[in-house]
């Protein structure tokens, strides 16, 4: 509690939303701006508040925030790469088997993959641990598609979440799939959907875990994998 109430600067503050003790992901992006522009963007976004509260529009509200993380996110290059496979459907997509595949952290709630080996680990916990799961291998969820929203449930330090557990289809569409299927989009679903924390080891996903994961999509005969980062 102590440590809580010292004095704290503007820069500790900007970056304290990124995996930080506030941990509101929905502006992580403003650790990625320099303290001018970060001031800049607060500022703006008080008075677009006030604007929305006078007239009840919150379209200028939502376009000031997708306006900050354009910028804060422009000049990333952690995850470019110069090429990357390509594979074009080798027939109708109606007549494909697809599956589902998330990084959004879904799970059964009778099937908790209990993270870092913890039981009934909160989000809040996750948002704390954030970078233990960093270094883990992920573990892959497998969510039957005829599951019931309320037999779901997410927990996941990388992002708000909030929104998703009001509907999981946010960021785990596997009742849209099957809405597709319904209406002839493709042929075939898996039994499961499938999901993972994408906040994990990302050498370990790419060299040990993902192989085992393609291998277990085409052992189902499957055509194609509907991919949904978060």
């Amino acid at each position: 509690m102590e440590e809580e109430n010292q004095p704290e600067s503007f820069e500790a503050f900007i970056k304290s939303f990124f995996y930080g003790k506030r941990s509101d992901l929905s502006f992580k992006f403003l650790s990625d701006l320099t303290q001018e522009d970060a001031s800049i963007f607060i500022q703006s976004l008080f008075k677009d508040v006030i604007d929305s509260l006078d007239d009840g529009d919150l379209s200028q509200l939502k376009q000031r925030m997708l306006q900050g993380q354009t910028q804060g996110y422009k000049e990333q290059k952690n995850f470019e790469y110069d090429d990357g496979p390509f594979h074009p459907l080798s027939k109708p997509l109606s007549s494909m088997k697809l599956s589902l595949l998330t990084s959004s952290g879904h799970f059964l709630k009778e099937r908790d993959p209990k993270p870092l080996g913890v039981e009934n680990m909160t989000q809040k916990e996750a948002e704390r641990r954030v970078f233990d799961f960093l270094k883990e291998e992920p573990q892959l969820s497998e969510i039957p598609f005829y599951s019931k929203p309320e037999d779901l449930m997410v927990r996941h330090g990388g992002y708000d979440v909030r929104a998703v557990v009001k509907d999981p289809n946010i960021s785990f569409p596997y009742q849209r799939m099957m809405d597709l299927k319904n209406q002839g989009m493709f042929k075939e679903l898996t039994l499961n959907a499938y999901s993972f924390v994408g906040a994990c080891s990302q050498k370990r996903l790419l060299k040990r875990t993902l192989p085992d994961w393609v291998d277990k999509f085409i052992n189902q005969g499957v055509d194609a994998v509907v991919l949904v980062p978060v």
